[in-house]
């Protein structure tokens, strides 16, 4: 069984591995693994679990982890940047955390902040912690936040990179119904290439793009 890559369309992705709720394939080309389409959750169930999530501005673990991204994203930007937080949930707390550095920052959520308005307009910054790995249409996705981004803009990014195939059977990540999409660096790496940015990576989980000037 094979399906085509929702992020680069390549034909022929193949079935590697799978558990007792789904399968997920793996694409040669842009190494993406993908959970099968017909597993997708529908918006309602996807939304039920989301509302479980407790994040808080005034947590300060959560802002421990938050921290990863906004330290190297804040070293390389300017003063009094203009910015989108992309999945920003239901309690939005890196937007706050940059804004208390002298940014603006709108905020996009498809269930809790669905202003379509604010996709359509430029960024000097666009953030999106934990959020590509439940992209279940990945290319229509990823242009939304490319497009987002004015020239020599930064794109920060928050998600668990996956490891090869051999390690995926004990990786905890895919067990969360709602993450369909997974990515390693040389997934990345693709999508850098693909819309002639730059990459970089951070630990186990945080990856820069800067888009050509």
């Amino acid at each position: 069984m094979t399906h085509a890559c929702p992020l680069c369309q390549q034909a022929g992705a193949e079935a590697f591995y799978q558990d007792k709720h789904r399968s997920y394939f793996h694409c040669l080309n842009c190494d993406l693994r993908f959970a099968d389409p017909a597993s997708q959750l529908p918006a309602v169930a996807e939304k039920a679990v989301y509302d479980q999530h407790e994040n808080d501005p005034q947590d300060a673990g959560y802002r421990r982890f938050l921290n990863r991204l906004a330290q190297p994203l804040l070293a390389r930007m300017g003063p009094h940047q203009q910015g989108l937080d992309f999945g920003c949930g239901p309690g939005p707390t890196l937007s706050v955390m940059m804004q208390e550095h002298g940014h603006k920052v709108a905020l996009y959520d498809p269930f809790y902040h669905a202003d379509p308005v604010v996709l359509t307009q430029g960024y000097d910054f666009v953030t999106s912690t934990e959020v590509v790995e439940h992209f279940c249409q990945p290319q229509a996705d990823w242009h939304k936040l490319m497009r987002c981004i004015k020239p020599g803009g930064w794109l920060g990014i928050m998600t668990k990179l996956a490891h090869g195939n051999d390690a995926f059977a004990s990786w905890h990540y895919k067990n969360d119904p709602t993450h369909v999409s997974f990515y390693s660096q040389q997934t990345m790496t693709w999508i850098a290439q693909h819309y002639a940015c730059q990459v970089e990576f951070f630990g186990a989980d945080v990856i820069l793009f800067q888009t050509r000037e």
